[in-house]
C-alpha cells in the first residue's frame, strides 16, 4: 500500500468515526427561521405590553398569560421546524435522524435547558423575574456550548454569544427585552444565514 493510499484510507475512517459521533443533519434555515419566529414573537409581546397601558407586567394578569403562550408558540414553530428540516436534511445525505449521535446531542443540549427553564419557574413564582431574560440566555447559550461536541462545532461559537449577552443583560436588566431580541432573534438569523450559505457552498463545489 502506498503512502497516499494509507492517508486516503485514514482519512475516510476518521470521517466514519466523526459521522457516527456527531450529528450532522441539523440545518442553518431552522435557525434563521428560529429567529423569524422569535422576532415575531417579541413584536408581538411588544404590542400586548403596549396596549395594556403599562411598561410592566403583572404575573397574574391577562397579558402576562398572552406573552407565556406567544413564548410557548416560539418555541414550539422553532421545535417543530427543526425537526422537519433536520428531517429532509438527513434523507437528503441518506442518514437517519434518530441515532446515537442524535440521542447523545438531545441529552447533551436538554440538561442545562431544562435545568435553567425549572429555575426561571421557581423564581418568577417567587416573584423574582427581573433577570428572566438573562437567564434564558445564560442557560441557553450553555445547553448550545454543551451540545456542540456531538454536533457542528462552531454552534458552540453561538453558544458563547448567548452567554456573553445573557451576562451583560444581567448588569442592565432594564434592557432586558432587547437583548432577548437580540440573541434569540437576531444573532440566530446571522448564525444560520451563515451555516446554510456554508451548506449551499459545500453542495455545490461537490460532484
Amino acid at each position: 500500500m502506498s503512502t497516499e493510499e494509507y492517508l486516503k484510507d485514514i482519512t475516510e475512517i476518521k470521517d466514519m468515526m466523526n459521522k457516527s459521533s456527531r450529528f450532522f443533519s441539523l440545518s442553518g434555515l431552522s435557525g434563521i427561521m428560529a429567529g423569524i419566529y422569535a422576532l415575531i414573537g417579541a413584536a408581538v409581546a411588544y404590542y400586548l405590553v403596549s396596549i395594556s397601558g403599562r411598561n410592566y407586567l403583572i404575573l397574574d394578569g391577562k397579558i402576562f398569560n398572552y406573552i407565556l403562550l406567544d413564548l410557548v408558540a416560539v418555541a414550539f414553530l422553532s421545535i417543530i421546524t427543526a425537526i422537519i428540516l433536520s428531517i429532509t436534511k438527513a434523507k437528503k445525505n441518506n442518514e437517519t435522524l434518530w441515532n446515537s449521535a442524535s440521542k447523545r446531542l438531545l441529552t447533551a443540549f436538554l440538561i442545562p435547558l431544562v435545568t435553567g427553564g425549572i429555575y426561571i419557574i421557581i423564581k418568577i413564582s417567587s416573584d423574582h423575574y427581573g433577570l428572566t431574560g438573562s437567564l434564558m440566555l445564560i442557560f441557553y447559550g450553555l445547553a448550545l456550548v454543551n451540545a456542540s461536541k456531538y454536533t457542528i462545532g462552531n454552534v458552540k461559537y453561538l453558544g458563547y454569544i448567548e452567554i456573553v449577552l445573557g451576562l451583560i443583560c444581567a448588569i442592565y436588566p432594564g434592557y432586558g427585552f432587547w437583548f432577548w431580541v437580540l440573541g434569540f432573534g437576531i444573532m440566530h438569523i446571522i448564525y444560520g444565514s451563515l451555516i446554510y450559505f456554508n451548506e449551499t457552498s459545500n453542495s455545490k463545489s461537490k460532484p
